[in-house]
């Protein structure tokens, strides 16, 4: 699986910005943060969930951690946008090649709007997916503002 296209985009991606951890290979799939924690061994709350959104027909990707949910009103107010939903299967697909529960903060075939749970700052790392539900990546809150040209955000 390490050498599935998405893996190698999401790779690619990650080296040409500088990041510097690296992409690990599950056994089994990891498609929730819960799941991923436990077999991570770490806090749910460290685990970076990619959540595509549509916010007016466009794509909006919330990095958000996996100890939250995102108040879409809340989010949607604060980013000037008139509706932001949760974007249907087809919807993720089309803007980040990548399908739920596997996408990864980069590696998309178009740059995607960012914006990064200011919580996660409080872990020293933090896993995110890596382009399918059997990959993830160790990073950091720096590094997750830097690859993805995000900026932070309360989510809730």
């Amino acid at each position: 699986m390490s050498n599935h296209p998405n893996v190698q985009r999401v790779a690619d991606a990650l080296r040409a910005a500088g990041a510097t951890g690296e992409i690990v290979i599950l056994d089994e799939a990891v498609p929730t943060a819960a799941a991923a924690a436990a077999e991570l061994g770490c806090e749910v709350g460290a685990i970076a969930n990619s959540l595509i959104f549509d916010g007016d027909g466009a794509p909006v990707l919330i990095l958000t951690s996996g100890a939250h949910r995102v108040d879409t009103a809340k989010v949607a107010a604060e980013l000037g946008i008139t509706k932001l939903r949760r974007a249907t299967p087809e919807f993720v697909k089309e803007h980040t090649g990548q399908s739920i529960g596997g996408v990864a903060p980069v590696g998309h075939p178009h740059p995607v709007r960012t914006h990064v749970d200011a919580t996660l700052e409080q872990y020293d790392v933090i896993w995110a997916a890596a382009g399918i539900p059997h990959s993830v990546y160790p990073t950091t809150y720096a590094e997750l503002l830097e690859v993805t040209a995000g900026t932070p955000i309360t989510v809730n």
